[in-house]
């Protein structure tokens, strides 16, 4: 006699174990990202967009005198009146010839020294790298506003030493564009060579053994290896080196009480000021804030893209 056991029944499977749903998923991750994101978004919109936007506003209008003059200042709608004047000034269109020609000598000159420097203190050659890049950063981190002062005082006429040595006068109409230049050099050299050093640390040590092995000295191997393979980090240093030239204020502004070759709008920076908070039109300051906004994201866009096609 056989008998036959009946199979035993398959466990019922839990409303916990059963598997979440694939769009349930995504939407919970796009949540969590957007939770993440929210408060650099918040400080975005608070300290960026909203200013930005306000300062658009603002420069469609302008204060003038309503009837004959009894009643005050009455905001008036410009629309791009105020971008036209600033456009059409002078002092305008010459504090931008300035902020180029600065351009033109401060980067060449302050990139060139600081990847010098960085290529040195990654050399095998050089001791107490540590102790070399704290001297280097140090001017760094003096205040620009202290610096200024330092470097006026060091200019000055019978105050200074470097008045009389050097072939220039450093506070003279000829002499104030290569002063504000040593300024800005000796305080940023420093801050971008430590940026190079640190992106020189990432090349590989199996690449420049390598290139030792083949016979390549150190300036072969510093020109062909280093520094192409630093390249990025060359490229966002110089767009952010770019922004802050165009937003050169605190050099001229300081050397402004030490000389009268330097004048209340010698930059875009210090025309700004001087329509915002001396002369009170806030219309045209805010138009020439917008111009500058313009330029720099114009220019920053275009190093970008340099930096993609060589990077190709």
């Amino acid at each position: 006699m056989t008998t036959t056991t009946a199979p035993a029944p398959a466990p019922e499977r839990t409303a916990a174990a059963a598997p979440v749903p694939l769009p349930r998923r995504k939407s919970r991750r796009r949540l969590s990202g957007l939770a993440l994101a929210a408060p650099f978004g918040l400080l975005l919109l608070c300290t960026v967009l909203v200013p930005i936007g306000y300062a658009c506003w603002l420069s469609l209008f302008t204060d003038r005198l309503s009837g004959l003059g009894l009643d005050g200042y009455r905001e008036v709608f410009t629309g791009l009146g105020n971008y036209t004047a600033v456009l059409g000034d002078p002092a305008f269109r010459d504090s931008v010839l300035h902020v180029a020609r600065y351009a033109l000598v401060h980067i060449p000159v302050m990139f060139a020294g600081a990847l010098v420097i960085a290529l040195l203190l990654d050399s095998a050659a050089v001791r107490l790298r540590r102790m070399w890049s704290l001297a280097v950063f140090l001017p760094h981190a003096v205040p620009g506003v202290i610096a200024g002062l330092i470097w006026g005082y060091l200019y000055s006429p019978g105050i200074g030493p470097l008045n009389d040595v050097l072939p220039f006068d450093p506070l003279g109409d000829g002499g104030v564009l290569p002063s504000i230049v040593n300024m800005a050099t000796w305080q940023w050299m420093g801050y971008n060579t430590i940026i190079f050093y640190t992106a020189l640390q990432t090349v590989p040590r199996e690449v420049l053994e390598a290139a030792r092995a083949d016979g390549a000295g150190a300036l072969r191997t510093a020109l062909s290896i280093k520094v192409p393979m630093i390249r990025p980090t060359l490229f966002v240093a110089l767009v952010f080196t770019t922004i802050g030239s165009l937003q050169l204020f605190t050099e001229p502004l300081v050397l402004r009480t030490f000389t009268g070759a330097v004048t209340s709008t010698w930059t875009p920076s210090l025309y700004i000021y001087e329509a915002a908070f001396i002369s009170n039109d806030y219309g045209r300051a805010a138009a020439a804030s917008i111009l500058l906004a313009v330029a720099s994201a114009l220019l920053s866009a275009l190093v970008m893209r340099l930096s993609a096609r060589r990077s190709r």
